[in-house]
This record gives structure tokens, sequence and C-alpha cells, in this order.
């Protein structure tokens, strides 16, 4: 029988092989924090194995995602080739994260991620979601406008006209690549302002909903917040911001993982084949201007997507 350490392994080692095409002559950095200890040392281990320069830096658990680290963090990931953010909360829509990038850091955050997760989501075959996220990107790269709609009452209409159309693909092998591991949507970020409709999210927003959560949407901005219990936290992190942009409209994602299920984390959520989600705050990652401390995504089943009149995805499934 194989160990769950030979697993863990096993998925360190495609992580880092496969998905950043990390080489022996790179260096990489492992950013994480107490919760993600062992996941954290095994992408270490494995980066030992390759033969990089690693190193790790354990960082105090931030409070929400979407929150700056410390300086010394920040300064510390713009000295390597590879950087893998092991954290519980999600340091993908940060400065630190944009800015070692654009110093040429192929990175990879995985916030939240557990043992399950990363064992099973890196079993997954990321050339054929590549495949397919790039389908879709293809097409939304052309679009002007999308519709969304849902048998539980999303009737969303957004502009994308002009926007970097994201193909998260799990595949980071060039300079300044970012992305999610596990991987596996399509996504952007609206023209701000432009959003209106409701939402409805029957699958994830926080954790897996108790009830769904009814969400209206003017001009970009999230107006009123119904459902239950993780209805009432979510407006509760929201308003605790303290800034009318926790409230915008700023992704729109499409899941194009077909090993990653519902499991209350957004990370994973996200990914999931068959499903969407609009996320709020920060958008500063796509392209757009919005820059918050916060970006939340809700995630919802079966969507028809429509992209200038003519449907590409149908109750959850590729037309295209």
């Amino acid at each position: 029988m194989i160990s769950r350490k030979s697993k863990l392994e096993r998925a360190a080692s495609v992580a880092l092989r496969t998905c950043m095409g990390l080489k022996k002559d790179e260096s990489l950095l492992v950013v994480y924090d107490a919760r993600q200890d062992k996941i954290a040392k095994s992408i270490f281990n494995a980066g030992c194995e390759i033969g990089s320069k690693a190193d790790l830096l354990k960082i105090k658990e931030l409070k929400v995602n979407g929150e700056e680290p410390c300086s010394d963090t920040a300064s510390k990931m713009l000295e390597y080739d590879v950087i893998m953010l092991v954290t519980s909360k999600s340091l993908s829509h940060t400065k630190a994260r944009r800015e070692a990038c654009s110093k040429g850091a192929r990175i990879a955050s995985m916030p939240g991620i557990t043992d399950d997760m990363f064992v099973r989501t890196m079993a997954a075959d990321y050339f054929k979601i590549k495949n397919v996220s790039d389908k879709i990107k293809d097409v939304l790269s052309k679009a002007k406008t999308i519709r969304i709609l849902t048998s539980k009452g999303t009737d969303l209409t957004m502009e994308i006209s002009g926007r970097r159309v994201m193909s998260d693909s799990g595949i980071y092998h060039s300079k300044g690549d970012f992305g999610n591991l596990p991987a596996g949507e399509t996504c952007l970020a609206p023209v701000e302002g432009s959003t209106k409709g409701v939402l409805a999210v029957d699958a994830s927003f926080l954790e897996k909903v108790d009830k769904p959560i009814f969400i209206k949407i003017r001009e970009g901005y999230a107006v009123s917040i119904d459902g239950g219990e993780t209805a009432q936290k979510l407006s509760k992190i929201l308003a605790n911001v303290h800034d009318k942009n926790a409230y915008a409209v700023a992704e729109l994602g499409i899941g194009t993982n077909d090993a990653a299920r519902i499991s209350g984390r957004v990370l994973e959520d996200e990914k999931v084949l068959g499903t969407a989600h609009i996320a709020f705050g920060n958008n500063k990652s796509y392209g757009g201007y919005i820059d918050v401390p916060i970006h939340l995504d809700g995630v919802f089943h079966r969507p028809d997507i429509i992209a200038d009149g003519k449907k590409i995805i149908k109750n959850g499934k590729l037309l295209i």
C-alpha cells in the first residue's frame, strides 16, 4: 500500500516538474503558514530532489484572502525563479505577487489546499485542461457581451470588450506565469460598472452554501445579499472591509478541471468542470483597476453562458 507521505511526494513532484517546469539550475521558494506545513515541506523536498536551490519561508497566517504579506516576505519573493504560495489565505491578488511575476517569477498559488485535494487534483491531465481552457479563452477574447443563466435563478449580463482573458491551465513554464494549483479555469474581469442582474450561488461561497445565496447586482456592484447562514457570513466579511469596492464584480470564471469537485474550498470549487463563478473585490490581477484587500468567489452549478448571442456552454457542458 502506498503511504500518505508517498502520495504527497508524488503530487509535489507533478506540481514542480509538470506544472511549473522547475529545472535544477533554478531557485524555488515555498511560502507557507503553520496549517500548510506538510504540503509545503513535500514541495520543498521535491524541489531538492530536482536539484534546485530550494528555500522555505514560514509566514504568519493572514486574516483574509488578498491581504498583503509583510514587506520582508514581499522582498524575498523578488529573488526566486519559481514560487509556491502554500497558504491558508490567498496571496494571489496581492501587489507582492504581481511584482514578483513582473520580475519574472513563475508562481502557483494554493490557498487552503488540503492533503486530499493536493493528491487528487495533481493526478489530473493538465494538458487536457489546458486544451479546454484555451478553447473558451479563444471565444471570450473575441466577445463583447456575456449573459449567464441558471435554473436556480442566475440571470446576469456584463460587458467584456477589450478585457484580457486568462487560461489558468496549470502549465506555468514561461517567465511571469501565474495561476492556481489545482488549476482549471478560464477567467476575466468584466468591465467595471457593466454587470447587472441576479446571481444565484448554489455551490459554495466561503464554504459549501447552506442555502442558495441570491445577490442583486446593479452597475457592477452587489446591492443586496440574501440567503441563509453563509449569506450572513459573506455580508459581514464584505462590510468589515469598509470599502464600497469590496462589493464590486471582479471576475467571471469558468471551471475546466474534471478531477476537481465541490469541497467547500474555493481553490478547488472554482475549478470544477460544469461550474462557473463570480468574484467580488480586487480585480487588479485580471487587468482591472479595483484595488481592495479582498477577493471572494461564489461558485454555481450548470450555467448557460452566451457570448454575443451565441450559446457556448449549456447546462455546464461546453458546446464549442
